[in-house]
Order: C-alpha cells, then structure tokens, then sequence
C-alpha cells in the first residue's frame, strides 16, 4: 500500500511498504525557482530524523532537505548529478532526492496528508 506524506518544510515522503522516497514538493519547487545544483548523501547512510542530507542550490536561494526520520539511505536519485533541473521541472517525479528504510514506519504518522498540507501552504 502506498502511503504519501508532507512535511511542513514542503517535502513529499512516499512509503510504499519497505522505503520512503523523499522529494519536495511543486510549491516548494516554484519557491526555489530553477535549480543548478543538488548535494546528495551517501548510500547506506544512516541518518538521524533533523540530519541535514541533502543540499539544495537555486538561481533564487540555497536550501537544505533534512531526514524526515531516523533510518539508512538505501538509494539517491543519479539523475540529478547531471541533471539538477529535474527537481524544478519534475519534483513529484523525477526529481526525487534519495529514499530509506525507516527505523520506524510508524513515525510517517507525524506528517500531514495531502488535504492537510494544502490546507498548510493556503494558510490554515
């Protein structure tokens, strides 16, 4: 069963019952603006939830995607290497940054679904 989560720092987290795939999302895309740049982590990281694992640079700003919980990076995006733009251009796509394996499926729970997180970037 595929569950999909948002973050309130506009990432998409997609479990599909083993790993989390961690993108962001279309309005934290257009936010950024065209991105030249992706920094990803290591295969077979374990990262703690709030590491900094991914490192963002835009013609707009820099930013950085933290490990929205506690497991190992089993898988990062080669695409991106050559071509950083897929994040701008597909983000719920493409333009995925890397995926886990959860220490614990359960803390997905903490984030918001999808009507909860438009209801976040409208304001509510």
């Amino acid at each position: 069963m595929l569950i999909v989560k948002y973050t309130p720092e506009h990432e998409w987290l997609e479990y599909n019952g083993e790993v989390v795939t961690v993108g962001i999302t279309e309005h934290a895309a257009e936010q950024l603006g065209d991105v030249v740049f992706v920094e990803l982590p290591e295969e077979d990281t374990p990262v703690t939830k709030g590491d900094e694992v991914v490192v963002i640079e835009s013609v707009k700003a820099a930013a950085d995607i933290l490990a929205p919980m506690d497991g190992v990076i089993t898988e990062v995006n080669p695409l991106l290497e050559d071509e950083p733009e897929l994040v701008s251009k597909d983000p719920l796509g493409q333009g995925w940054f890397f995926r886990m394996k959860p220490n614990d499926p359960a803390d997905l729970d903490q984030y918001m679904d999808e009507a909860e997180y438009k209801a976040h970037i409208a304001g509510g």
